[in-house]
């Protein structure tokens, strides 16, 4: 059901409250999430963005009730990912000849995507698009997270269509910021910055500056995912700022995976070690073959430290560590610190390869890492305490 949200402009998305799994099975969307595309009515009629492949059928009988589709003057993809343009196919059988606006990376998409020749006009930052009363402006925004990506500015109704940037896989019927769960929606939020943003910091601190800068007043942020931030927008700027500067708060996260327990035991007496000798750090403890690994991911990028323990299997490390450790390696954490730690039976290997793999992700390693052999009995599980503390003042 199509949803007004100014005078001027509806939203025209789909709620996809099924979702659970998101790039193939690499995100969990455990709270859904949502495809937002609008209808901006003006002298002329601008469709921003269009909705997930899947529900290409259904979004274009959907829009048909909403408008006649020969009334739409004007296609805007801030951004050519398949959860975003995907029901563009089935749109442009009905309006073939609408000019569709994108940048210049983006009509390179669409023809990769899918083959056709399409009326595309390509736009860059400063460019505009005059639709009677009110002016779409065009800021180009490459590597959020796609090269193609831009922002469009609806002046008068002052709203930033902002796609990916500021999103999160979040389904709400209600549409707005202020009428959900805030921990529920903050926690994808970041979820969403650390698992697909944070690779692009750099570029996202200078795109929010630059937007900033701007002087552009906001009266709503309206991203492709999630809900609309219309009770004091700039709040998620303000997150974004601080999430693409290094982000890390007092905590230090332990993940591990475990056999026959003894690593479990280790990073147990850890934790007790790292609270004896810093009672105002939080620690948090994650079995990675049991935990959502986006959600690892997040934590570890909250922290300003991670302990990464695995038993040593087959002269390496556990499957599960393993995959945790090449998505860290991917996303590029900034200005943590780290080390590693596990159990052994014979070669011991784990907590040396585990240093290496760190190091590679960009971690700051604290020590050579710790390892004890088979079960740790009460010397050993003095001596993780011990290292525990050691930890604890090495990240202070």
């Amino acid at each position: 059901m199509a949803k007004k949200i100014t005078e001027k402009v509806t939203w025209v998305g789909k709620i996809d409250w099924e979702l659970v799994s998101f790039h193939g099975d690499e995100l969990s969307t455990y709270h859904g999430s949502s495809y937002n595309a609008f209808l901006i009515r003006d002298k002329k009629t601008v469709l921003m963005d269009t909705v997930w492949q899947p529900y290409d059928k259904e979004f274009v009988a959907r829009l048909k009730r909403e408008i006649d589709l020969k009334e739409i003057d004007y296609i805007v993809m801030n951004h050519n990912e398949i959860d975003h343009s995907g029901a563009l196919p089935e749109l442009m059988r009905e309006i073939p000849d609408t000019p569709i606006y994108c940048t210049k990376k983006g009509e390179a998409i669409l023809r990769g995507h899918y083959h056709q020749d399409w009326n595309y006009v390509t736009v860059k930052t400063g460019d505009t698009l005059e639709i009677g009363e009110s002016t779409l402006t065009f800021i180009e925004a490459p590597m959020l997270h796609w090269p193609d990506t831009m922002f469009s500015y609806l002046s008068g109704d002052e709203i930033l269509f902002s796609n990916d940037v500021f999103g999160q896989h979040f389904a709400s019927e209600s549409l707005y910021n202020d009428l959900v769960k805030q921990n529920d929606l903050l926690w994808e939020a970041e979820k969403y910055y650390a698992n697909i943003i944070n690779l692009y910091s750099p570029m996202a601190n200078r795109k929010v500056k630059e937007v900033i800068g701007m002087n552009l007043p906001i009266k709503m942020i309206c991203p492709s995912h999630g809900v609309m931030w219309k009770e004091n927008p700039m709040q998620i700027v303000e997150k974004y700022l601080a999430w693409s500067s290094d982000y890390k708060e007092n905590q230090i996260t332990i993940v591990y995976d475990t056999m026959w327990q003894s690593t479990r035991k280790m990073a147990e007496a850890i934790t007790d070690g790292i609270l004896a000798e810093d009672n105002t750090v939080t620690v948090k403890l994650f079995n990675a073959a049991k935990e959502d690994k986006n959600d690892i991911l997040t934590e570890m990028f909250q922290s300003k430290a991670v302990l990464v323990g695995s038993p040593t299997i087959n002269y390496g490390y556990s499957y599960a560590i393993a995959g945790i450790l090449e998505m860290a390696r991917g996303l590029k954490f900034k200005d943590k610190k780290g080390a590693a730690f596990g159990s052994y039976g014979w070669s011991g290997d784990a907590p040396k390869l585990i240093s290496t793999h760190l190091q590679e992700a960009g971690f700051e390693l604290v020590n050579e890492g710790f390892k004890t052999l088979w079960v740790p009995d009460e010397d050993a599980l003095a001596a993780c305490r011990e290292y525990g503390k050691a930890f604890a003042i090495a990240t202070k």
